[in-house]
């Protein structure tokens, strides 16, 4: 079981007939050989498991991977408040490989899909 750079960038919808590359996030999560999120690593290197949204207006955001409770999982940028947390809808069932895609739901309730472009080791 490995930590990996998980990129993902907004893919095609409505507003963005041909998706968006400066939108998405880089986030860093235990993946086994298959590419799929093993929880159970994740309880053991959770510090190390950052996400940065990154958008067009240049104003990244920072934070971590945290697990919800009840099998969900967020991208959280304020520990002391739940407000801000960004759903990433069934992270445990998904391959994270190239071409693969992810949803996230914003706080609003607004979901977005993204298409995972890189997968890259972390040292």
């Amino acid at each position: 079981m490995a930590l990996k750079m998980i990129r993902l960038e907004l893919a095609r919808e409505k507003d963005h007939p041909e998706g968006d590359p400066r939108q998405g996030y880089e986030f860093i999560a235990p993946l086994n050989e298959a590419g799929r999120f093993s929880p159970d690593e994740w309880h053991r290197s959770k510090k190390r498991c950052t996400v940065r949204q990154f958008k067009p207006d240049g104003a990244d955001l920072h934070g971590m991977l945290i697990h919800t409770g009840s099998g969900a999982w967020a991208f959280s940028y304020d520990p002391l408040s739940d407000d801000d947390d960004e759903t990433v809808f069934r992270l445990d069932a998904h391959v994270l490989r190239p071409g693969e895609y992810v949803s996230v739901k914003e706080p609003d309730g607004d979901m977005h899909t993204f298409r995972v472009t890189k997968v890259l080791p972390i040292p």
